[in-house]
């Protein structure tokens, strides 16, 4: 019974496995990176700010719309601490951009399933 339909199971198997292992790491990175190291992040301005400041028009800008929103600044509203502020603001990101991957997949996935059918 080690015909090649046999050997051909074994390995999808292996290989579902070794894709599962490979995206749950990718994953528990992701998260470490988000939730911790993002707090180590260079604290000095970015190109546009610094630009801004050099010019000498940084005084003028405004908030935008949505500086009042729960996750504005790189962190999570209501939470003190800075480093657990960034940290839960860093996994909800990457939550949120996951589901709405994700969810963009299946929609995807399910209409190009269904006009390849017709």
């Amino acid at each position: 019974m080690s015909g090649p339909a046999t050997r051909g199971t074994a390995t999808s198997g292996t290989a579902t496995r070794s894709r599962r292992a490979f995206w749950i790491a990718g994953l528990v990175v992701t998260l470490v990176v988000a939730g911790f190291v993002s707090y180590y992040a260079s604290a000095h301005p970015d190109g546009l700010e610094w630009a801004a400041g050099e010019s000498g028009f940084a005084d003028t800008a405004r908030d935008s719309a949505v500086a009042g929103s729960p996750l504005a600044d790189y962190g999570v509203e209501g939470v003190d601490d800075g480093r657990l502020s960034g940290g839960l603001a860093g996994v909800i990101g990457v939550a949120v951009t996951l589901v709405l991957a994700g969810g963009l997949t299946l929609v995807l996935r399910r209409r190009t399933g269904t006009a390849d059918r017709d």
